[in-house]
């Protein structure tokens, strides 16, 4: 299917989302569409894929003019969207999903799996039929949306941020998968902030920025060449201090959690001040319980949490946060921000005031200063779900307080563009420098090697010995991800 966008043009109030955009995506082609966070990307692909109207311009489908006013409408033309959060509903079986929003009659249940069966050995996906959706990994809830949108007749697949949050086994299968759908003809869209995604995959790539298109590119490219695109510059090489000091910040004994699904064996490890600490490993492989027993959200079984002198295990979230804890984590919207509260109410809120009436004049004027030190594109009426995921991040981090012993961060740069993934760690080095313990989990090995002290690897609830990140390499820690316990 060959898509023609035409001058889309997309304003919320004020806002120019989308100004006279054009690209033209063919048929056997994986086309990338790339701009920093906040430069209108979804925002396309959301009026391209019905979930939004735009203001003005036109979408032309293999030469025809189309509208679309819902996704059902765009999925009937051939458009399918996977987002970055699959639409799917956790609670049901793998089987009932991909049944979900079938045209005309309900389907027999066995003339769907045997459906379903098929498409996932066509692509070698591991999706088995009866298993509940809420125990699928990201990268299989990402498969079951394909083969979803696939089975609902889609010509055209349009993919956001999809290497996001998953391995790298996943992703190289997603990677094949998308070349597999290219060379059976069908049109494939790559929103990625990913500069070597596209450069892997990605024979044209179109560049927003500020909502507008700056420039387009065919093979061969270099990232070089689509960092000016999206900056208008190189951008500055992002310097690690060395830690200084050797007092111990945090220290944890024989630390034991678990949930409904798995036990982490034994955790011990001590922590300098101003250290920075990686978790790597698949996800559900035990280090999200252990940082959320770190930060008071996840009571242990047993074992030792001391931070600053103060021991910790087993009291409430409030005794964390009067030790100087503090928890980012991945959901943004879900666990971090209050939908429906703008930036003044949030920061408001941050203070824990013990006054019983709010200076809204003074709030509003403390929100707008901590915008501008921020660089938040927003005001302080602006509701939190109306920020791009860059400055949702940027919020997070204006929400803390300045003085912190143990910060905790799951995923501090998911879905960022480099530019944005850049501020965010130029603030976490600056609270290093001020003497905070830094923990983070992250699925970009790169990152873990580029800013951590130590890395510990988790594998399936077993914990490796830290690893100096000096010593480590993208191999080893692959071999530990693995289950591979020693380090040589």
């Amino acid at each position: 299917m060959q898509l023609i966008l035409r001058d889309i043009t997309k304003t919320f109030g004020p806002v120019v989302a989308n100004d006279r955009v054009s690209l033209t995506a063919e048929p056997g082609m994986i086309h990338g569409l790339l701009g920093e966070n906040g430069a209108g990307k979804s925002t396309l692909m959301k009026a391209l894929s019905g979930f939004i109207s735009a203001d003005s311009g036109e979408i032309v489908l293999d030469g025809r003019a189309a509208r679309f006013r819902s996704p059902l409408e765009a999925l009937e033309h051939g458009i399918g969207m996977l987002h970055q959060d699959p639409l799917d509903f956790p609670t049901l079986s793998v089987l009932e999903n991909f049944m979900l929003g079938a045209p005309g009659t309900l389907q027999p249940r066995e003339t769907a799996r045997a459906r379903l069966v098929a498409l996932s050995r066509a692509f070698d996906f591991s999706l088995a039929p009866d298993s509940p959706v809420g125990a699928l990994s990201p990268g299989e809830r990402q498969q079951l949306e394909i083969v979803r949108l696939l089975a609902r007749g889609a010509e055209l697949l349009i993919l956001d941020e999809p290497t996001t949050g998953i391995s790298q086994v996943q992703k190289v299968k997603l990677f094949a998968t998308l070349q597999t759908l290219a060379a059976q003809g069908k049109s494939i869209i790559l929103v990625t902030h990913k500069l070597a995604d596209a450069e892997t995959l990605c024979e044209r790539v179109t560049v927003l920025r500020r909502g507008k298109v700056v420039g387009e590119v065919q093979q061969p490219f270099t990232a070089q060449t689509l960092v000016h695109l999206m900056f208008g510059q190189e951008l500055p090489r992002l310097d690690r201090p060395a830690l200084s000091g050797e007092q111990t910040r945090v220290t944890v004994r024989d630390l034991v959690v678990s949930d409904y699904r798995m036990a982490v064996e034994p955790f011990c490890l001590d922590m300098k001040a101003g250290e920075v600490i990686g978790f790597a490993g698949l996800e559900g492989s035990g280090q999200r319980l252990i940082m959320r027993a770190l930060g008071g959200l996840l009571p242990p079984l047993r074992g030792a949490i001391t931070v600053g002198g103060q021991a910790l295990a087993g009291k409430p979230y409030a005794a964390y946060l009067h030790a100087g804890v503090a928890y980012l984590p991945a959901g943004r919207m879900d666990e971090g921000l209050v939908p429906g509260l703008n930036l003044t109410e949030h920061f408001e809120l941050a203070r824990r005031s013990r006054d019983f009436t709010v200076d809204w004049k003074r709030a509003e004027s403390l929100a707008a200063a901590r915008i501008a030190h921020f660089n938040i594109r927003g005001r302080p009426a602006t509701a939190v779900e109306d920020l791009s995921g860059g400055n949702q991040q940027r919020a997070l981090l204006a929400l803390l307080p300045e003085t912190l012993s143990l910060l905790l961060l799951e995923h501090p740069t998911r879905g960022l563009d480099i530019e944005s993934s850049a501020w965010v760690w130029s603030q976490l080095l600056e609270r290093r420098r001020s003497g905070t313990t830094i923990v983070f989990i992250s699925a970009d090995l790169d990152e873990i090697l580029a800013y951590s002290d130590r890395i510990v690897v988790f594998s399936g609830g077993q914990v490796s010995a830290p690893l100096a990140a000096r010593d480590a390499t993208v191999e080893k820690l692959g071999a530990l991800i693995g289950g591979k316990r020693t380090q040589d």
